[in-house]
């Protein structure tokens, strides 16, 4: 979107669009509770935590709050896993990139080793664990998602040297439930299960996403509630909705975004019977 087209709604950025600053994402108690149980507990002990939910929940979200606040920790290192699909060597090339840890893919022993060396100093030198975000964690292979496991602890399992936020949806859970990898899903010490949220929540959403790129008024409060009603408790079909009808009214230079702009674009058309004569 133009800068002509935000400046004719004092918006500083497109409320629904995907890639929006930190600021303009909503912060639930729940989602705050978990990113304090990674702050307070998986820094200081390691292990794994669990984000799951239907798409277009905000499980990507969580994780992209989550990255802003463990980029303030200082000293801490936090990478974020951006092809989870890949073999492993593949998977040990991107943990190689993302931890400055240079590997030889010939030897994946040495490269297991190397890591985890490289972990335990960074342990011992800030007392931290080093953090790994994987988003989409439903398409891991499984020998992948076990040879993490065994990477992550030493000394028979008694010291865990890495955090590791997982994120994926209903595929994830039933992964982690069947007997190859029980002794993984055993190891989830937080969860966070986000579920369908109610007209009131996607409401709220709706008027911090308004209220944070400049405009609150930009929609009516009708069309808020009207959005809110057909989004099926999904984030994602709110924001789509969204940006459907301010991209109609930018074409047009709509003032506000009203409920009558809604029933043109959305309405089902009515059908006509003929009748015989």
């Amino acid at each position: 979107m133009t800068k002509q087209l935000l400046a004719l709604w004092g918006l500083k950025w497109n409320p629904f669009a995907p890639e929006v600053p930190a600021e303009a994402l909503c912060l639930t108690p729940a989602i705050e509770h978990f990113c304090w149980k990674v702050e307070q507990g998986l820094l200081r002990d390691g292990g794994f935590a669990l984000v799951t939910g239907d798409p277009g929940l905000g499980k990507s979200v969580v994780l992209r709050l989550l990255a802003e606040r463990l980029a303030a920790v200082p000293d801490l290192t936090v990478g974020a896993l951006a092809h989870p699909q890949s073999q492993l060597g593949d998977f040990y090339r991107e943990l190689s990139m993302l931890f400055s840890c240079p590997l030889k893919p010939y030897n994946r022993w040495g490269g297991f080793q190397a890591l985890r060396e490289k972990w335990q100093a960074h342990l011992e030198a800030t007392l931290l664990r080093p953090v790994l975000l994987v988003d989409e964690a439903q398409e891991m292979h499984p020998a992948v998602l076990n040879e993490l496991r065994l990477l992550a602890s030493t000394r028979f399992d008694s010291r865990i040297i890495l955090g590791v936020i997982l994120a994926g949806d209903g595929r994830l859970v039933e992964r982690l439930a069947q007997p190859e990898l029980l002794p993984l899903g055993s190891r989830i010490r937080s969860r966070l299960t986000l579920e369908p949220l109610p007209r009131e929540e996607l409401l709220a959403h709706l008027k911090h996403w308004l209220t944070a790129a400049g405009n609150p008024s930009l929609l009516t409060p009708h069309l808020m509630d009207t959005l809110c009603e057909h989004a099926l408790g999904n984030l994602r079909v709110l924001a789509n909705l969204g940006a459907e009808l301010l991209a109609v009214a930018a074409q047009r230079e709509l003032p506000q975004l009203d409920e009558r702009l809604y029933l043109e674009l959305f309405a089902a058309p009515r059908r006509t019977t003929s009748r015989r004569r």
